[in-house]
């Protein structure tokens, strides 16, 4: 099943946005003492395949899978241009499979948050345990509800020419369930363009978490709350968390 989604945001993703850091910050902290033993992983919801290519110029054998064919063309390119044996694969993380088994992988930038139905979540877990080793480690974060509370309602604007982005969240009030919708202005010479994205959010408890990994195979559970990586106000505590968890 292809998706629609990030049709125009793909194409200007690395370039408006520049929120990495944090999450390179969270990820030296939460994966450092896994590293080591780690040979072979996959960033998985890779997006433009920025991650998947560092962790290639590190030696590691990588896969990068996403859904938005946009995305994984783009992460092609990159690795392409950058010389790096990045394999990118366009598959629904539901039902995803890799080549081979891996050491690591790895979901971020609440990517899971995407998947249609709150059900989706253990098919997404078993997924990801059956593209692990044994003794395997998953990493990903989340965003919470309390974050569907109180930055979602808000409207964003960023202007980074040649593109301009104007964000329009919305949540209904003790739901799991979030939305946004992204007019997205595209300047060619004098001429601009409007395009539109639709970005949707489920989110889930510690306690639904926690089962769905324990269901799909999973212990050694950890998390982390992600406001002290960000350090900003659009990431107060409980916001999102990072999650590590290891096949058993």
């Amino acid at each position: 099943m292809a998706s629609t989604k990030y049709r125009w945001l793909a194409e200007y993703y690395d370039h408006l946005y520049e929120f990495r850091r944090p999450f390179t910050t969270a990820r030296k902290c939460i994966l450092k003492p896994v590293m080591p033993g780690v040979e072979s992983a996959c960033d998985l919801a890779c997006g433009t395949g920025t991650h998947a290519l560092e962790m290639a110029a590190r030696g590691i054998r990588m896969y990068a899978v996403d859904l938005s064919p946009q995305m994984c063309r783009i992460a092609r390119g990159k690795a392409r241009r950058a010389k790096l044996p990045v394999r990118v694969i366009e598959a629904d993380m539901r039902i995803f499979h890799l080549p081979e088994t891996v050491d690591l992988v790895t979901c971020e930038f609440d990517a899971i948050n995407h998947v249609p139905r709150k059900q989706d979540l253990r098919r997404v877990f078993r997924a990801v345990a059956r593209a692990l080793k044994p003794g395997g480690y998953f990493s990903f974060d989340l965003n919470n509800r309390l974050a569907f509370e109180q930055i979602w309602p808000r409207n964003w604007f960023i202007d980074k020419d040649p593109v301009a982005i104007v964000v329009h969240g919305d949540h209904i009030p003790g739901t799991d369930r979030a939305w946004s919708d992204v007019e997205i202005f595209i300047r060619k010479g004098k001429i601009w363009t409007r395009h539109h994205d639709r970005v949707e959010e489920v989110c889930w408890g510690a306690t639904e978490v926690e089962s769905a990994l324990e269901a799909a195979g999973f212990g050694d559970l950890n998390a982390w709350d992600a406001a002290p990586f960000f350090n900003d106000e659009l990431t107060p505590p409980g916001n999102r968390t990072f999650w590590r968890a290891r096949k058993r």
